[in-house]
């Protein structure tokens, strides 16, 4: 190989290691000198990098590769995808071609496209963030407060309304006694009416049975028992 200036250490070693015959029994080239195979990984990284490398990392060494456009080979079998430990790793780059070595200097290392002070983020931007932050958080705990006024609220209003409830469904029943109370009291009064009328009806005719009967219903019942109901009824009603 022509030494050249212009050609990394890297490359410049990798294309020692493929071309020299005692190695290739751990890494050479492919049968149509396109890419190179490594053939055995584990012997490659313990027996083969530290001589040349000063390190004993496959993956150091694979990562190196990718810096400078080399891509890992995938083979497909049968529809199915080789996996790496069903054989050889092999690699290719369009300008590292076996008996081409004067392409290596075409070989570049990769360059990150963004500048490190795109990559920094000024000291202005942070603040608008960290204040946008800080409004976001104030908002966020404004609408937690308000959310809480209105469960406190809600709550209220329920227990309102299941006491209100409550109370209608009382009174209800106190109103239902009362009118029961009424209608018996009605009737025993009538009946205690008839009773005493009864003598008289036996003498009369039709049409006087007719008049005694309306006068009966029509008869007011003792001041009394009125006074009675109307105390009830109002007790109950006003709690």
């Amino acid at each position: 190989m022509k030494q050249s200036s212009n050609v990394p250490a890297f490359l410049s070693k990798l294309w020692t290691l493929v071309e020299e015959t005692h190695t290739n029994e751990f890494i050479t080239w492919s049968q149509n000198g396109q890419s190179f195979l490594v053939l055995d990984e584990q012997r490659f990284a313990k027996e083969i990098l530290p001589k040349y490398f000063k390190h004993n990392n496959m993956a150091s060494f694979v990562r190196q590769l990718n810096m400078y456009g080399f891509r890992k080979v995938v083979h497909i079998d049968s529809g199915i995808i080789k996996q790496e430990r069903d054989g050889p790793v092999e690699f290719q780059h369009p300008y590292f071609k076996q008996g081409q070595d004067d392409l290596l200097e075409n070989i570049k290392r990769k360059v990150s496209s963004s500048k490190p002070e795109e990559n920094k983020i000024r000291q202005e931007d942070l603040t608008k963030i960290i204040t946008s932050a800080q409004k976001v958080q104030i908002k966020q705990e404004t609408i937690e407060s308000r959310l809480s006024e209105l469960k406190s609220e809600n709550e209220s209003l329920w227990k309102e309304v299941s006491e209100l409830r409550a109370k209608h469904a009382q009174q209800q029943q106190v109103i239902r006694k009362i009118v029961q109370f009424i209608v018996t009291l009605v009737q025993n009064n009538q009946l205690v009416s008839l009773k005493r009328k009864r003598p008289l009806l036996l003498n009369t005719n039709g049409a006087q049975k007719k008049n005694l009967f309306q006068h009966i219903v029509k008869e007011p019942t003792d001041n009394h028992h009125h006074k009675v109901i109307f105390n009830i009824f109002y007790i109950n009603v006003s709690n």
